[in-house]
């Protein structure tokens, strides 16, 4: 599978030479007037280490990481794969499940926020 069978909605938003990554959901919607732009929900694939310290994820580990931001520090979803190309496969079937209405985005939240989720509801889930 490669990126270019990302379902509607899904934009690659940066591939770099190395590998890594970057897709988002609707752009044209988490735009900061009518969902915050902060919330724009993203996929990345990166073979950087997924330590807690700044700076770790600058170095390159044997492992490629899947991870859907919901916001800056809100993660609905993080896997784990062996190579680039699984790698690649598991983003695009995250996106397709994302798209789906198949990922609990409340489940990733402390603290609810209910317009938001609304919004959410209205976009995905072929709704």
């Amino acid at each position: 599978m490669s990126f270019e069978a990302l379902p509607d909605g899904w934009r690659m938003w940066n591939e770099e030479p190395s590998g890594r990554a970057i897709l988002v959901y609707r752009p044209d919607v988490f735009d900061g007037e009518d969902v915050p732009a902060e919330c724009l929900p993203t996929i990345y694939l990166t073979n950087g280490a997924r330590n807690a310290r700044p700076g770790s994820g600058q170095y390159a580990t044997d492992e490629w990481h899947v991870v859907l931001f919901l916001e800056p520090e809100i993660e609905a979803v993080a896997e784990t794969y062996e190579s680039r190309e699984a790698g690649t496969d598991a983003a695009v079937a995250v996106a397709e499940r994302f798209a789906d209405g198949d990922v609990d985005y409340r489940a990733a939240y402390q603290v609810p926020r209910e317009t938001y989720f609304e919004r959410l509801d209205d976009l995905v889930g072929g709704a």
